[in-house]
Formats: C-alpha cells, sequence, structure tokens
C-alpha cells in the first residue's frame, strides 16, 4: 500500500506537475525535473491536493486555528486544506488570506477571511519554497495586524536545494524567522519512489542523484 507521500508524487506526475528532462530554471541551473504547479487548474485536482495537505498538517502534529494563504497562489490551498481538515478529519480551522492593497472601506484591513487576534496560532499554506520570498511578504502583514504565533509553513516540494549560500530556503527560514517548513514530499522522497518504482524515470535517476549532489543542501 502507497503511503500518502508516494501517492502524492504520482498525482504530480499524472497531473504533468513533475516532470523529467532537460530544463533550465529560473535560477539558470539545469536541471533533469521540473515542477509546474500551474497545472493544477480542476475542481478535483484542488481537492486532492487539500487532502494532501491536510496529512501534511497533521503528521507533523501542527496545531493551528488558522490557515493562511498568501496572495495569490496560497489562496486556493489555504481553502482547499481547511476543507479537508474538515470533511476528513473532523478539524475545522479559519482561513484567510491578504490583500494586495489595503482596504480603507467596508471591514477594511489587511486580510479577508478568518480576522487574526493577538495569541492566535496560524500556519501558512503555500506551494512551493525557492527562495523565501512569500514568506518575507506575508509576515510583515501578518504582524502588522496581530502579534500571531506562525506554528509552521506548509509546501507541497522541498527541492532541498542550496540558496544563494549553502543552505536551502526551508533550512534558512527557520535560521532567520523561527518557523518550521513542513513539506508533503522532498526532492529525496521523489529519488526513492523511483527507485522503489512508484513512479516511472529510471532513467534520469542517475542525472536526479548528481543535481542532488551539486546543488543539495
Amino acid at each position: 500500500m502507497l503511503t500518502y507521500k508516494q501517492r502524492f508524487i504520482r498525482f504530480m506526475v499524472e497531473n504533468e506537475v513533475l516532470l523529467f528532462g532537460d530544463f533550465t530554471l529560473k535560477s539558470g541551473r539545469k536541471a533533469p525535473y521540473f515542477i509546474n504547479t500551474g497545472k493544477y487548474r480542476t475542481g478535483a485536482q484542488i481537492a486532492c491536493l487539500g487532502e494532501y495537505y491536510a496529512e501534511c498538517y497533521l503528521e507533523h502534529g501542527v496545531k493551528a486555528q488558522t490557515l493562511i494563504g498568501p496572495a495569490y497562489k496560497g489562496i486556493p490551498l489555504a481553502v482547499a486544506t481547511s476543507i479537508a481538515l474538515a470533511k476528513n478529519h473532523g478539524v475545522d480551522l479559519g482561513f484567510c488570506f491578504d490583500r494586495k492593497e489595503v482596504k480603507d472601506h467596508g471591514e477594511g484591513g489587511l486580510f479577508v477571511g478568518q480576522g487574526l487576534n493577538a495569541g492566535d496560532k496560524v500556519a501558512i499554506i503555500e506551494d512551493v519554497m525557492t527562495s523565501g520570498k512569500a514568506l518575507r511578504e506575508i509576515l510583515p502583514k501578518i504582524k502588522q495586524t496581530a502579534d500571531v504565533a506562525v506554528e509552521a509553513m506548509i509546501i507541497s516540494v522541498d527541492r532541498q536545494e542550496k540558496g544563494t549560500g549553502e543552505k536551502s530556503a526551508v533550512q534558512e527560514a527557520f535560521e532567520e524567522f523561527g518557523i518550521k517548513v513542513y513539506s508533503i514530499v522532498t526532492m529525496q522522497n521523489i529519488i526513492q519512489a523511483i527507485e522503489q518504482g512508484v513512479i516511472a524515470g529510471k532513467e534520469y535517476l542517475q542525472a536526479m542523484k548528481d543535481y542532488r549532489a551539486q546543488y543539495g543542501a
């Protein structure tokens, strides 16, 4: 029986989110794999995605009252995760997301959805973390609104790659902000899935390992 991590890796491949080949990344690195989360675009896909995020949330024992989805990619992810937690696990959490511009009329404020109050525990839901830019953008907005405790950030894939230094963006997030970043899967999980025959791609296995040896953190 496949683990939820293995099922998620297969899910990414089936939906052409995880591709293998020869790709030039935004960083300029030549990679044997590419992750395109823009391929998630249907109700069925986002419903499944929410279930995987919910599994990750529960696996790591995260305790939060509200899920925050940074605009724009994080919005449907936070909503889908909250639905999955409530429907499948009986965990009913609030959710909210930030505005790109502060609204000065109506209910006003920086966030739409569940209100943030001092002392609340929150979790940030995002797609992937490459440089940590999304986290650096959302944290000041959160702290400006209320003195909450950010319990965790949950992402779909940890690339486990060096950023500007020797550490990965996930490692830097904990070092800089003290925030634990949990991922549904890591690049090492994907390599293991190929080795175990969960997904096809053994012809790319050595290139994947060589890439990890060169850029892995």
